[in-house]
């Protein structure tokens, strides 16, 4: 089973994907991938937003939950949606610890900055463990200006390590970094003892995530820094529209999809029989 101090001492890349529902977390763990995130990118994926800023507690604390109940062996991050965290501690430690209470998470995720050290500090110290978020932070798209590379030029760079290490420092157990320059991530990874999980980051890191939908070639569309290492909507829709054709034709349901159950014979006989 895998444990937030059990990353820190793996010798191998970490794997990690998310999940938003407890079929397809039951896929990812069964295929021995060590961390399942369930991530605000629900709201893109799987509630049909166009950001991941719409997705509330009672979304992130319902499918943790649902991901939780099926997982046996990875560990269960939860993302702490968009002003779930931040404003004020007390309500960001509470947030976080309800997600591990009500919904049995492992950890919690969270996109972090200047004004999360703190909250990432006092989480630790009552024992939610944290996983930080730094580079591209989707919650932060409007102050951002869309879904661009972080970190290009030499005061970005240093800040992202600066928090980097500001993270470690205050608890962060692992360290996501989004969508960055592979020579960043290379030096923040070098720079720290708490495990990097890159995205968009290179090959340097101590492990990586993608959203699973990526990864399983389920959307109609993908970042340029993944890979799509299936066709699971083109098998989805041959299997829908075969159906659809079945349905249409009379061909299904056919005879063995059905019973006949002789002893109602008198439930549907007439009176004139």
């Amino acid at each position: 089973m895998t444990t937030t101090r059990g990353l820190r001492d793996r010798e191998e890349p970490i794997t990690m994907l998310t999940a938003y529902d407890a079929q397809t977390a039951a896929v990812v763990d069964e295929a021995g991938i060590d961390v399942v995130l369930v991530g605000d990118s629900m709201g893109n994926t799987a509630l049909g937003y166009d950001s991941t800023l719409p997705v509330t507690m009672a979304d992130v604390r319902s499918r943790t939950a649902a991901v939780a109940r099926t997982v046996e062996d990875a560990l269960v991050v939860a993302d702490m949606p968009f002003l779930s965290f931040g404003l004020e501690e007390a309500e960001s430690v509470r947030n976080a610890g309800e997600l591990l209470k009500e919904a049995d998470a492992d950890a919690v995720k969270i996109e972090s900055g200047p004004h999360t050290v703190e909250t990432t500090r006092r989480m630790t110290e009552v024992g939610i463990p944290v996983m930080a978020h730094l580079g591209l932070t989707p919650q932060h798209v409007n102050r951002l200006g869309g879904y661009t590379r972080q970190g290009t030029d030499e005061e970005a760079a240093t800040e992202i390590l600066d928090l980097a290490r500001a993270h470690e420092e205050a608890g962060a157990f692992a360290l996501v970094l989004e969508h960055v320059p592979s020579n960043l991530a290379a030096a923040v990874t070098d720079a720290l003892e708490t495990p990097t999980i890159g995205i968009g980051a290179g090959g340097d890191c101590d492990g990586q995530v993608l959203v699973v939908d990526d990864v399983i070639g389920l959307g109609e569309w993908s970042p340029p820094f993944s890979r799509q290492f299936g066709d699971v909507r083109g098998e989805m829709e041959r299997a829908i529209g075969e159906y659809r054709d079945a349905v249409e034709s009379g061909e299904f349901p056919a005879e063995e999809h059905a019973h006949v159950e002789e002893d109602l014979e008198g439930v549907y006989r007439t009176d004139d029989e």
